[in-house]
């Protein structure tokens, strides 16, 4: 059991127990994380413990739980040790990692306005659970054998997985080694892992109707990679959908789900359909480019050209005019993700599942 030895004036398990009015046994079950205790009851000793200030020595409970109260959460690409520091890394989730040659894979991360949503989901379902999470880096070789030496090591409980690219072998690796994993979007192979993810195609269907519904009719997208499952699923919802309603064929132009590839796609647009009267974006960095390349060309968002983009991140408030756009609800998912990561430790038999959140069109002022 946790070690209650204090010094003078630190508050400890009996204070707990009495505030709570249950057995110091119990509050120990509680703050150990056993399972058969009332969620009524564990509701109550939690509540105590804030009230009281109680904080477990952490690492007399380590002994007692052989857990490390700390979950990775893993940032990976798909290098190698050459490319390190390169622009290696093709996003697999909506949203990539912005960032130009020689820009570093870290350096696009946190350029990425998606990233920030995950970490606030995963950390506001760990923190009343008493857990924290260790940001990791896997954009090579020797760095995805680290992430697995630190879990086999036990120094965290199990891996958060983001992949920027879908050639991502970490995950691969994690279920291989018998460790706990769990991954933000359907892995591009077969990879008995638990994932979440977002009905991709449903939400580009949303796009595709709303252009209709406000009479656009020379629609073109502006598609993320094509190499990734994000990028093709968005691009086939958007086709299937301008397809049942008359218009057999859509200009495409790829981007990278950058703000940058979204202004050279939007370029491409222009100079190859210049009547076009709307635009989709696969996401809402690239429906900004989109939107400051039509500005500088003339056109008027959206009494020309309508513009509709994807994720409804700090990027589509910050557009002019702020983007209509379909939500991705990535602190949920994120939370969910770190949801089935505990139940998978709790449970370490428990069978791979998935997670499928459904998407939202939000109406602003673009489209």
């Amino acid at each position: 059991m946790t070690d209650d030895r204090r010094s003078a004036g630190t508050p400890t398990l009996e204070d707990v127990a009495r505030a709570a009015g249950v057995s110091r046994a119990t509050v120990s079950r509680v703050v150990n994380g056993v399972r058969n205790v009332d969620p009524a009851i564990q509701e109550v000793v939690r509540q105590a413990v804030s009230v009281t200030g109680y904080a477990p020595n952490r690492a007399a409970r380590s002994l007692v739980t052989r857990r490390a109260d700390a979950v990775a959460l893993v940032v990976s690409g798909a290098g190698t040790e050459a490319e390190a520091g390169q622009e290696d890394s093709v996003p697999q989730r909506s949203g990539g990692a912005p960032g130009g040659p020689g820009s570093s894979f870290t350096a696009q991360v946190f350029a990425d306005p998606f990233f920030g949503r995950v970490v606030t989901g995963v950390v506001d379902y760990l923190r009343p659970r008493g857990m924290h999470p260790v940001l990791m880096f896997a954009e090579t070789a020797r760095a995805r054998d680290e992430v697995v030496a630190y879990l086999r090591q036990g120094s965290a409980d199990g891996a958060l997985i983001v992949s920027t690219h879908a050639e991502d072998p970490l995950p691969g690796l994690l279920t291989e080694a018998g460790l706990a994993a769990v991954l933000y979007a359907r892995p591009a192979r077969p990879v008995r892992i638990s994932y979440v993810d977002l009905a991709h195609q449903d939400g580009a269907r949303l796009a595709a109707e709303h252009l209709l519904a406000v009479g656009r009719r020379r629609i073109a997208t502006i598609s993320g990679p094509l190499d990734v499952p994000a990028g093709q699923a968005r691009l086939a919802g958007f086709r299937d959908t301008m397809e049942r309603h008359g218009h057999p064929y859509v200009p495409i132009a790829e981007g990278r789900f950058t703000q940058e590839s979204g202004e050279a796609a939007m370029g491409r647009l222009l100079a190859e359909h210049p009547d076009l009267d709307g635009v989709f974006a696969a996401n809402d960095l690239m429906a900004m480019g989109a939107c400051h390349v039509l500005r500088e060309h003339g056109r008027r968002v959206p009494e020309d050209v309508a513009v509709v983009g994807f994720d409804d991140s700090s990027a589509a408030l910050a557009c002019r005019p702020p983007l209509t756009t379909v939500r991705q609800p990535v602190e949920a998912m994120a939370a969910e993700m770190t949801r089935l990561l505990l139940d998978r430790l709790a449970r370490p038999g428990s069978p791979a599942t998935s997670v499928i959140f459904e998407p939202e069109l939000v109406v602003r002022a673009s489209a």
